[in-house]
Formats: C-alpha cells, sequence, structure tokens
C-alpha cells in the first residue's frame, strides 16, 4: 500500500522533523495538528492544518479537531471494496495511508506528586486513540505509527518497497497500537478509581520479560512478565527459574529494612539468617550461625558490594543465587568459577510511569485475583510504645526493632528471636503461634545458639499467654508484637510476673 497522504499528531516530538523530511521526499501530503504543525512549519516542512483538511476548525480549546468524519472515513474506509470507495467519493473522503499519533502524557502527568484531579483529566487524549484504533482496524490499508521508535522502520519499507509498506509491518504496528491504547486506558482507570474511591474493575497490562522453563513445579509452563529486568540484571550462572524469581524478590523486599551493611540468608521465601556488621565478612557469620542446614541451595542477599572476603565464605556453601548492588572484581572473579550460580546485581528501583505498578501486591485466587496495598507501615513512636512496667534498655529496644523487621518477611505463623544485630532463631509458617516459637527455639539450640537476653518479635498478637512464657523460659528478656488480643491483659501480666519488657506496636504483619 503506497503511502501518499499522512496525518501526524504527537506530543512526543522525538525524530518528528527528520521523519516528516524523509516522506516528503517519497511525495507524500502531510496534514498536522496544533503544536506538530507548528514545528513542523518552523522546520520549511510543507504541511496542511488540519481544520483546512476537514473544512471544519478546531474548537473547545483543542478538544475536537480530528473526531470528524473526512479523518476516520479516510481511515476506515477499505481500498478494494467497492461500495467503500463509492461512498468516500460521494462524501469527499479522501484517503489517509499513514498516521502517526502519540497520545497525551497522561503517564507522566500524574506521576507529578502536585497534580490535580483537573489536570490529569486535561491529559486524558480522546482524538488520538480514536484515530490510532480506526487506522489499526484498518490495518490492511494503513499503516499507523504510535511510537517515534518505528519511524525507521516505515521508511526502511518504503524505501524498499517504492513508498509502500507490507501487510507483515502493518500489522505488527497495528497490535502495538492496541497494547499501548489498552495500557494508556488501563492507567487512566486505575488513577481516576483511585482519586474518586470508587469500585471498579481493575485492569492490568505488562509486556512479556521471559518464558521460563517451567512453573513452581517442572510440570508447570511460567512466563514472567513486567519490569523485572530493570530491578535486577544476571551477568553469571545459569537461566532463572520460577523459584529463583520468587525468593529474589523476597530478598529483595527484606534487605530493603536495613540501611545498616547486612547480609541475609533465605530459601523458599523464607529468612534462615540475617547479620548486620560494618564487617561484611563477619554480618556473614552471624547470618549463617542462625541455621548452618537451610541455606544449602538458597538466596544470599547484601545491601554493600560483595568483598573477596565474603566471597569466599560464600563459596564455601552451595547456594542458588547471589545478590548484592556490585562485587568487587577478585569477588566476582572467585564466585564466576561456579558456573551455575547466578550472581545478580539489584539496580536502582525504576519509578513506574503511572505510578500504578508499584501500588499494589496481586495474588490469584479461586475466579479472580487479590489485590492490596504493599506492608510498608513504618513503625513510629517505637519507645514510647512500651506496655509492661519495666521499660526495655537500650540494647533490648536495638533487639526488638531487629527482630521486627525480621519477622514481617516471615511466613505466618512467624516468631524471631534476635539480638541487636543478628538472628538467633525462626519459626515460620505454622498453624499455632507456640509451634512456631517452639521451632524457632529448637533451631536456635541446634544451632548452638543462647537465647538468653535475646528479643523476640512476633508477626501477629499472642492469642494467650503461653507464647511469651515460652519465649521468657527460652531466656528472652523482651517481646514486640502487635497487641490487640482479647487476652492482652493477661499477656502483659505475664511478661510483668517475668520482668519481660514488652512493645505494642499496633501493626500485624501476617504473611500467607
Amino acid at each position: 500500500m503506497k503511502i501518499q497522504r499522512a496525518l501526524i499528531s504527537v506530543s512526543d516530538k522525538t525524530g518528528l522533523v527528520e521523519f516528516a523530511r524523509e516522506l516528503i521526499t517519497f511525495g507524500v501530503e502531510l496534514i498536522s495538528t496544533g503544536g506538530t504543525s507548528l514545528i513542523l512549519q518552523q522546520a520549511g516542512i510543507p504541511v496542511k492544518e488540519i481544520s483546512e483538511f476537514t473544512g471544519f476548525p478546531e474548537m473547545l480549546d483543542g478538544r475536537v479537531k480530528t473526531l470528524h468524519p473526512k479523518v476516520h472515513g479516510g481511515l476506515l474506509f477499505v481500498r478494494d471494496n467497492p461500495d467503500h470507495v463509492e461512498q468516500a467519493r460521494a462524501h469527499g473522503i479522501e484517503p489517509i495511508d499513514l498516521v502517526v499519533v502519540n497520545l497525551y502524557p497522561f503517564e507522566k502527568t500524574i506521576a507529578k506528586p502536585d497534580t490535580t484531579l483537573e489536570e490529569a483529566i486535561e491529559q486524558i487524549d480522546i482524538g488520538g486513540p480514536s484515530m490510532l484504533r480506526s487506522a489499526a482496524k484498518n490495518y490492511r490499508s494503513v499503516t499507523v505509527v504510535v511510537d517515534p521508535a518505528d519511524y525507521h522502520d516505515v521508511l526502511d519499507h518504503m524505501r524498499d518497497n517504492d513508498g509502500a509498506t507490507t501487510l507483515k509491518l502493518r500489522e505488527r504496528l497495528g497490535i502495538k497500537v492496541f497494547v499501548t491504547t489498552s495500557k494508556y486506558d488501563q492507567a487512566i482507570a486505575n488513577y481516576l478509581n483511585r482519586e474518586q474511591e470508587t469500585t471498579c474493575s481493575f485492569n492490568l497490562s505488562l509486556p512479556i520479560t521471559a518464558r521460563l522453563r517451567y512453573g513452581e513445579n517442572p510440570h508447570q509452563t511460567a512466563a514472567l512478565y513486567g519490569n523485572f529486568d530493570e530491578q535486577f540484571q544476571k551477568f553469571h550462572g545459569k537461566e532463572l527459574s520460577y523459584n529463583n524469581i520468587l525468593d529474589i524478590t523476597a530478598a529483595s523486599e527484606l534487605i530493603e529494612e536495613f540501611s545498616e551493611p547486612t547480609v541475609a540468608i533465605l530459601k523458599h521465601t523464607n529468612p534462615c539468617g540475617i547479620g548486620s556488621d560494618s564487617d561484611l565478612r563477619e554480618a556473614w557469620n552471624k547470618a549463617f550461625a542462625t541455621d548452618k542446614q537451610a541455606p544449602f541451595g538458597g538466596i544470599i542477599i547484601c545491601n554493600r558490594p560483595i568483598t573477596e572476603s565474603l566471597a569466599k565464605a560464600i563459596s564455601e556453601i552451595f547456594s542458588e543465587v547471589i545478590i548484592a548492588p556490585d562485587y568487587e572484581p577478585e569477588a566476582r572473579a572467585l564466585l564466576q568459577k561456579k558456573k551455575n550460580l547466578r550472581l545478580m546485581r539489584k539496580l536502582a528501583r525504576p519509578l513506574p510511569a503511572s505510578g500504578e505498578e508499584e501500588a499494589f501486591l496481586i495474588r490469584s485466587v479461586a475466579g479472580g485475583v487479590l489485590v492490596q496495598s504493599p506492608d510498608i507501615e513504618p513503625l513510629l513512636d517505637f519507645e514510647n510504645r512500651v506496655v509492661t512496667e519495666r521499660k526495655p534498655s537500650p540494647a533490648e529496644l536495638a533487639a526488638m526493632l531487629f527482630a521486627w523487621r525480621v519477622v514481617k518477611h516471615v511466613k505466618s505463623n512467624a516468631i524471631v528471636y534476635a539480638a541487636k544485630d543478628r538472628t538467633l532463631g525462626v519459626g515460620a509458617g505454622q498453624m499455632s503461634r507456640v509451634d512456631a516459637s517452639r521451632i524457632a527455639i529448637w533451631k536456635a539450640a541446634d544451632a548452638g545458639l543462647s537465647l538468653k537476653g535475646s528479643a523476640v518479635g512476633s508477626d501477629a498478637f499472642f492469642p494467650f499467654p503461653d507464647g511469651l512464657i515460652a519465649a521468657a523460659e527460652a531466656g528472652a528478656t523482651c517481646a514486640i508484637q502487635p497487641g490487640g488480643s482479647v487476652k492482652d491483659p493477661e499477656v502483659i501480666a505475664a511478661a510483668n510476673e517475668r520482668n519481660i519488657a514488652m512493645i505494642f506496636t499496633g501493626v500485624r504483619h501476617f504473611k500467607h
């Protein structure tokens, strides 16, 4: 289909002038609107205003300019349909063979923190998506470009085909239109649904990142969607698996709790051990000492560049994945000797264009999905939430805070025993809180770690005093938990009887 007439209306002017100049060399007549037309005129490129083409003025502050039968008729009539051709001729409708449109920057607008609802609404494009959809529907006859990155492909095809494009190119570009407009509408709907506090359907459209070898188990298929590859870079080792990606995500969320140099070990998304120290080798020793069996085949993450000393320690056990912001050259050379070990860089997290991608956690359920906000509630007024007669010492406060940072990342029911700079025992995923505590105590004993003077953290309230009593008998001298049980007075009384200092955070951290 030889391109003889093009309609150009873009908010992103990247490469516009150069593209338009090339179109002119093919004898293409250019029609344009508003700011796009002005830029082309200033560049000395002949262009016809849309109002001249339609015979109807732009109006309502530009809200109505391309919504006209001469525009959509020129896009939609089927070129090899005699009835369509006759109707177009009868109504003075001329064919438009190329549409170049990108949309008002709605997502960039709402990403600004001070954007008002009225400003956002003004950035909802109407004519642009309408033209794009009309052109994409009639892709057998019309070439449509929604992304400046495709200008070169269009021009290359025109050079190779005497000013025409191929059906394969037009089909690909048409599909890209529907993907783009779908995502655009999704951003608008999600924003307005949030701003207006309405209950509406939830929409999500993500690009595919990778097709995975299999899912959670070898008989399951799986794929990765979204921008995972913008947050993590794999530079060594085997292809990432479904389970690797889950573990990497859990590890990343955990390590963000710590600003001090910290090493964490995880297995099946649960923390095995965490240690903090200015010496990363010592931080590793603290983390690994919590549990020396579970880390086999686990995930290791560090919030500082990995040193040679730390790499030597890590290399003594088998790990699936190691994650860090960077690696010293000697550390990298040492770890890369393990052919299958996946080495990852944790990159700076990109800001989502629409503010929506990170605003929700999504989980599939029977017949649909559950959507919730992330568990990022800060713990405020920490020292003033003591509910017991004895207040904790500064060392106990530090240990309680360490336990609280970790326990929110352990599957419920969760119990964590900690010192001020390390975990001592972790009990995860139990049906009763007492059992979680027993497991944590047993694992500490198995690792040869004393719980005397430790802090115990619980992701939810102790429903009965027995969980707190078990912690006290194990050696804990302070406890941190949400509170909120009808038995809270009994739990507080049990703590006072045992001289336990206890904080009620008022925040629960269930993790299912």
